[in-house]
């Protein structure tokens, strides 16, 4: 996962991309860029870090133009740190800036199409690269010296035929403006606003709804699955769909986990969602122990408050904050590898001794992945003086590989893969596991918008909206495993 915002403004846009990537930087903490339109010059600037780091004074100032996208990254395939930093940029034909959230399950048979058939080089390992130069050779081939938005539309028809993969992309056309698109089964988000100023519309386009709103956009709409959306320099808006009709299949770990409560996406509140998350758990909690000795719920913070009330509240007991989050530690499930995610556990939570001595308490969780941090947090609750510690997790078990942009790749690093819920409940140390039932799940977001009739939830069920090659998820083992990228970062 990564967070994307583009503007097309009526004044100077580096500000406000600026402040649209602090709040989707829970998206991506592993780099950041922003790249603006001056005339017919793009200025660029990125690098690894959080975006407060990446920018200073004088690279903002360096940043001028009223049209821009940025860029917080999230490394899911390619390396780590600068080195694939987005925006990237291509200067034929036109001049192409793009940024990328999501993940190409086809990258190899393009890497070969794009080198051999097309004659571009790719220079990284990064797929949003390889996806640039797929869409800067079919806008070359529209053979013009000057494209309309049909043309324009044309080229993402191509783009989209040729990738496989779940993606949401932001781009700059030099001497065009803003294009932005999103994958035919609309796995990952994309949603468009506007705002009215003295001087015309302007808009944008970002992964939450939430960078819209600091902004002071509307929300419109979300971009549709296939869809594209040009923003040209002379102000005006022009969409189309782009791609064959295919289920639309939104990814329902978005909800769980990776947006923030306040966001909207696909007209479904994220707060809302995940509230209705806790009543179905806590229902389901109550239906396997009626007659619990729990005192009281504690959510493992952040995700997770939203949840805990209603389960709770099922369960006719009070939540408690037990754990003291320190805010400056990266969220632990993006951390780049196993042995960091370990010693953020408790660089990240302090618990309250008070709230567990000599109490049966309930741990909710929004999910668990890899079961690092739940173990240590379970052993922190017993070193704190609880009797009992119960896990609760507001999604099903994490049991297949996430393979449209979240970092779900290896199967042997999931702890619920090939195993039951009382041998992960023994591996992590609770007295009692509890899982949310896939059912429950999708009835909880669904229940926002009935016009959902499908999710993606290939990480619980197995299932690929876009279809998957064996070869391609054992390929996966090798390539993205937690020692592979530890590999290619030189640590032993």
């Amino acid at each position: 996962m990564c967070g994307i915002i583009g503007i097309l403004g009526q004044s100077e846009v580096a500000s406000a991309l600026y402040d649209a990537l602090t709040v989707l930087q829970h998206r991506g903490q592993d780099a950041a860029g922003i790249a603006t339109l001056d005339g017919n010059r793009l200025r660029l600037h990125k690098g690894g870090g959080l975006v407060r780091d990446v920018f200073d004074r004088e690279s903002m100032l360096g940043l001028r133009g009223n049209v821009g996208i940025g860029h917080c990254r999230y490394p899911t395939a390619g390396s780590e740190g600068s080195a694939e930093a987005q925006p990237l940029y291509v200067n034929s034909p036109y001049g192409i800036a793009l940024a990328h959230n999501g993940n190409l399950i086809n990258t190899e048979s393009l890497r070969r199409q794009v080198f051999e058939d097309d004659r571009r080089h790719i220079n990284t390992d990064s797929d949003s690269e390889i996806l640039l130069n797929v869409l800067a050779h079919e806008l070359q081939i529209q053979d013009r010296m000057s494209l309309s938005p049909d043309h324009i539309f044309k080229a993402v028809a191509g783009t989209h035929a040729r990738c496989v993969g779940g993606y949401a992309v932001v781009s700059i056309l030099l001497g065009y403006g803003v294009l932005a698109f999103r994958d035919p089964h609309g796995i990952r988000p994309l949603v468009l606003g506007e705002r009215d100023t003295a001087t015309g519309k302007e808009y944008a386009v970002a992964s939450e709804s939430v960078a819209l709103d600091i902004l002071g956009f509307r929300l419109l709409r979300d971009v549709a699955p296939g869809e594209a959306v040009l923003m040209t320099l002379d102000g005006q808006l022009h969409a189309r769909q782009c791609a064959e009709p295919a289920a639309h299949a939104p990814c329902i770990f978005e909800y769980v986990y990776l947006a923030r409560p306040d966001s909207m996406i696909e007209d479904v509140s994220v707060y809302k969602a995940r509230l209705r998350m806790g009543e179905k758990l806590g229902e389901k909690i109550l239906r396997l122990m009626p007659d619990h000795d729990i005192d009281s719920v504690i959510p493992i913070p952040d995700t997770s408050r939203t949840m805990a009330g209603p389960v709770a509240q099922k369960l006719g007991v009070p939540v408690r904050d037990g754990f003291v989050k320190n805010h400056y530690i990266g969220r632990t499930f993006i951390m780049p590898g196993q042995s960091e995610r370990v010693r953020s556990v408790r660089r990240k939570l302090n618990p309250i001794g008070l709230e567990f001595r000599k109490k049966n308490v309930l741990l909710v969780d929004d999910s668990i992945v890899r079961g690092t941090t739940s173990k240590q947090i379970i052993q922190m609750a017993r070193e704190a003086g609880a009797k009992k510690v119960y896990l609760a997790s507001a999604a099903p078990p994490v049991r297949y590989p996430n393979i449209y942009g979240i970092d779900m790749p290896v199967t042997a690093e999931l702890v619920a893969h090939g195993r039951t819920i009382e041998e992960v409940e023994k591996i992590l140390g609770a007295d009692r596991l509890f899982y949310q039932d896939l059912d429950d799940l999708i009835w909880a977001v669904q229940d926002g918008n009935e016009d959902l009739k499908q999710f993606d939830t290939s990480c619980f069920s197995g299932e690929y909206v876009t279809g998957v090659e064996p070869t391609y998820l054992r390929n996966l083992e090798f390539q993205r495993s937690d020692s592979a990228k530890s590999q290619r970062r030189g640590v032993a």
